[in-house]
């Protein structure tokens, strides 16, 4: 059984689109969806510098599109149960969540991009009230983890299996974190985000979002739905497009997700682009199973090798 699933924020690198755009048609198409929602998506997927995409507003929407683009290069999408090559499930961390959601056919393409940037405008908002971030815990065990993070008044914001677990609050409270590190905690690392998503922090944006999302008409997921929030399978298009809305300010349980995708069967997962860190934790928290993750237009034959073997 195959899964397709998307990363989150933190996965671009400067100039990662370029070589989709070469792509029959995929100039035009990125070009499209930039007028639509008011950003140049090309400029900043081909030419702009690491701190310009690592602007919230920027990051969100050229990961959905790259994600959309690079699933549609597989020659799929939106998916079908019944369809050949379709996978057996999509989950996407934190805003690629949205992206999964383009893949279950929830929302259409443009009705997706349009949302993303709403909910990357919001959350650049609600960054901007207080100074906040994001560090990776490098081993450690979570339990012991969790609770340290919550005497520091932070909160374990992705909790991604593998031994991996996120923090986020404010730079003092993180800068505390580097002082004192949670008890087999090898080592913090501040990652390229600019606010403390998936927090209280990000309320703000959510009642914004919730009205964007009052204007979409989601249909029902067509191959299985993860959810990154606690790791169930949703079939109702409306509680996905809720969840979409609410985990702006809930934290990501990717290990749930995980262990979801074990219960389902898993065989393979394929990561889209910019693909490298959920392949990177399910090399760890689950062995046997093939990944592949989709860095450049290089990597769509194994790919679809992999779909024709495991879909």
């Amino acid at each position: 059984m195959l899964v397709l699933v998307a990363p989150g924020q933190g996965a671009q690198t400067p100039g990662f689109l370029t070589p989709w755009l070469d792509l029959p048609g995929a100039a035009d198409r990125v070009a499209a969806w930039s007028d639509a929602i008011g950003l140049d998506l090309v400029h900043y997927g081909t030419q702009a510098d690491a701190d310009a995409i690592r602007d919230t507003a920027v990051a969100q929407p050229l990961l959905v599109a790259a994600g959309i683009l690079s699933g549609a290069a597989l020659g799929t999408g939106p998916f079908a149960a019944d369809a050949a090559g379709s996978p057996g499930a999509v989950a996407g961390h934190s805003v690629g969540e949205i992206t999964a959601a383009t893949f279950a056919g929830v929302l259409g393409e443009t009705a997706a991009l349009g949302l993303v940037r709403k909910r990357g405008l919001a959350m650049a908002d609600a960054a901007a009230i207080t100074e906040t971030g994001m560090s990776a815990l490098l081993g450690g065990d979570p339990e012991v983890s969790v609770a340290h993070l919550e005497k520091l008044g932070l909160t374990p914001a992705n909790i991604n299996g593998a031994g991996q677990i996120v923090a986020a609050g404010t730079l003092e409270q993180l800068a505390a974190l580097n002082e004192d590190k949670p008890e087999g905690v090898r080592k913090v690392v501040a990652l390229k985000v600019a606010g403390a998503f998936h927090t209280h922090h990000m309320a703000p944006a959510v009642e914004t979002l919730a009205k964007a999302a009052a204007d979409l008409e989601p249909a029902d997921p067509k191959v299985t739905y993860v959810s990154n929030k606690d790791g169930a399978t949703v079939a109702a298009g409306a509680e996905v497009l809720e969840r979409l809305v609410g985990q702006v300010a809930n934290p990501v349980r990717w290990d749930l997700c995980m262990e979801t995708f074990q219960r389902l069967g898993v065989t393979a997962l394929i990561e889209v682009c910019p693909g490298g860190t959920l392949t990177g934790l399910a090399k760890r928290a689950l062995p046997g199973v093939k990944t592949l993750a989709l860095k450049t237009p290089a990597d769509l034959d194994a790919a679809r090798e992999l779909i024709a073997e495991h879909a």
